[in-house]
């Protein structure tokens, strides 16, 4: 079993940067491959990026590459979202995830999941 906690989120204005945090416990962190999603009102939750379990590799939704960074620190136990030249579309809450399997865009593989933080994007 993993806990993970987002934080960071907040009110911002279009162009500005946010960066989330999520921080794990339980389970050796260094043992999951990490991602985030996002939900915006009235639609499906769906992926925003990902990153291996070494951080060596990444992976990203098209609508935020080049502008959004998936790092983390595994001494830390925490996997971080640098979100840059935010859009008012971006406007989400945005939930961090914990895979058994591999870094994906997929879902499903993702075995445990955060409460979400909320980030809105003024125009």
């Amino acid at each position: 079993q993993v806990q993970l906690v987002e934080s960071g989120g907040g009110l911002v204005q279009a162009g500005g940067s946010l960066r989330l945090s999520c921080a794990a416990s339980g389970r050796t962190f260094s043992s999951y491959a990490m991602g985030w999603f996002r939900q915006a009102p009235g639609k499906e939750r769906v992926f925003v990026a990902a990153i291996s379990r070494s951080g060596g590799s990444t992976y990203y939704a098209d609508s935020v590459k080049g502008r959004f960074a998936i790092s983390r620190d595994n001494a830390k136990n925490t996997v971080y979202l640098q979100m840059n030249s935010l859009k008012p579309e971006d406007t989400a809450v945005y939930y961090c995830a914990a895979s058994e399997y591999y870094y994906t865009d997929y879902e499903a593989k993702y075995n445990y999941w955060g409460q979400g933080t909320r980030v809105t994007v003024s125009s």
